[in-house]
């Protein structure tokens, strides 16, 4: 195995040296093994990217709108050129599957940007509006602290937007998945984006996010991550009153209505929803909503669909992968052994590990029945392959049960359109998926409640990055 220590950090259009010799170990999660280091950043690291950034900015807040369009293109230009090496980084840093660092993980990045592109080229800074000029500028630098789930995904919908602004930002990638966002930095830099537009410093949230997010010179903090985290990042910001923009926790809920077309079709794709990226999405529909006229079916369709999903090598022929990393790994097995303690009915998985997965963070696809509300497991994000079944008798009930919790990130309906439609009105989220729709281009995702605040993706994700000016005059 080749070791990849990457102790520099992007400043200024420059790879350099931390102000600390502290390294982060990367582990790959299929093995357990030690991928490579990366440099444990500092405050004075911050303090330079921002530096460079705050400079960069005194010039491309101005720059033209056709200008960062044609560096949005030779950026995913570059970013195709270099798309093999995306997929086989995230593999091997966060355990997804092959197939799914191809067909998911890495390509949300080029449609992601491609996507801010789209909104780019269509939106009017400027614009009259009564007897005022309504201008539309950039807000400044932007810090960004982006999570280990989905790297690539979070790290391209930020500085897309950031860029397609006239913004220059500094990034902190996770710790765990620190790759993938220096392969970025290569491609900015191959793609001739200005020196100190996008900067990247390593490090730990409480260090260099908490730095980040603190600094007086930057305008706006954009995070995804834990409701804690954020909570964390709000508080540091506020010293300044800098703009906070969240993308949080999640524990969304899928309705099944009793007029689906198709109950087992429905279970089947609910349940392999949560499972995919071994339920390691914010927005995955881990809770499953079933009334009591369908309930047992729907319980042994996805104890079935647990049992058939293949966990193993991500480099192989399997469904799902490892878990990222081991603080997660062991958090899954706690809230799963906490769900039979607590009485709820294990129907498929468990705590004990895959078949031929004796190395590597592996969690079984684990169904829970029997769940009711007052569990813990009904409540907490557990972030990894766990579907809780809950019963319901009235349709108002599982609108309620929906409704029911301190997040609003998604919500999942299952039945005959119309009626799915009425129903997706009452839920509280930013998103409602319904009979298993894919996201629109564009759509604007980010949710409510403790789920976070702003939006992200095509135009929603351009205008968190810019200010309100009326310009009046007689």
């Amino acid at each position: 195995m080749v070791m990849k220590d990457k102790l520099d950090f992007y400043i200024n259009g420059q790879w350099v040296q931390s102000e600390s010799s502290e390294t982060i170990e990367v582990i790959n999660p299929a093995n357990e093994k030690i991928i490579g280091h990366v440099a444990a950043g500092t405050k004075e690291d911050i303090n330079k990217a921002v530096i460079a950034a705050s400079n960069a900015f005194q010039t491309f807040q101005y720059s033209s709108k056709d200008d960062r369009i044609e560096l949005l293109n030779n950026i995913i230009a570059e970013y195709e050129n270099r798309y093999q090496d995306f997929v086989d980084t995230i593999t091997e840093e966060m355990g997804s599957p092959i197939w799914l660092s191809s067909a998911a993980q890495a390509k949300t990045g080029i449609k992601n940007i491609n996507e801010t592109l789209d909104a780019l080229k269509e939106y009017d800074f400027e614009k009259a509006e009564g007897d005022y000029i309504l201008i539309k500028e950039p807000i400044g630098v932007v810090g960004m602290i982006t999570p280990w789930n989905w790297p690539m995904n979070q790290i391209t919908t930020k500085v897309s937007a950031a860029l397609a602004a006239g913004c220059t930002m500094v990034l902190k990638p996770s710790e765990i998945s620190p790759y993938c966002g220096m392969l970025l930095a290569e491609v900015f830099d191959k793609a001739g984006v200005p020196d100190g537009i996008f900067n990247l410093v390593n490090g730990y949230g409480p260090i260099v996010g908490a730095a980040l997010s603190e600094h007086k010179d930057v305008a706006m903090m954009s995070f995804t991550g834990s409701t804690r985290a954020g909570i964390a990042v709000a508080q540091a910001s506020a010293t300044s009153v800098k703009r906070v923009h969240q993308e949080l926790g999640g524990k969304s809920s899928n309705i099944i209505l009793d007029d689906v077309a198709d109950l087992e079709k429905s279970v089947k794709g609910g349940a392999g929803h949560c499972f995919l990226n071994s339920g390691q999405s914010c927005n995955a529909p881990t809770k499953m909503l079933v009334s009591s006229k369908n309930y047992d079916q729907a319980v042994e369709v996805a104890a079935l669909t647990a049992k058939n999903t293949t966990v193993g090598d991500p480099h192989g022929e399997f469904r799902i992968g490892p878990i990222a990393n081991k603080v997660q790994y062991e958090k899954i097995l706690r809230l799963i052994e906490l769900g039979i303690e607590e009485g709820a009915t294990l129907v498929a998985g468990g705590v004990e590990k895959p078949e031929g997965c004796d190395q590597g963070y592996y969690v079984q696809p684990t169904v829970f029945a029997n769940v009711t509300t007052d569990m813990t497991i009904a409540n907490e994000e557990i972030f990894g392959p766990v579907l809780c079944i809950i019963k319901y008798e009235t349709e108002d009930e599982a609108i309620a049960i929906a409704n029911d919790t301190e997040y609003g990130l998604a919500g999942y309906i299952q039945g005959e359109k119309v009626h799915a439609h009425e129903v997706a009105k009452k839920i509280r989220a930013g998103q409602v998926i319904i009979n298993g729709g894919a996201r629109g281009t564009g759509a604007p995702f980010g949710g409510y409640k403790s789920s976070g605040n702003g939006r992200e993706h095509g135009r929603h994700g351009l205008e968190e990055c810019l200010e309100t000016k009326a310009v009046i005059a007689p």
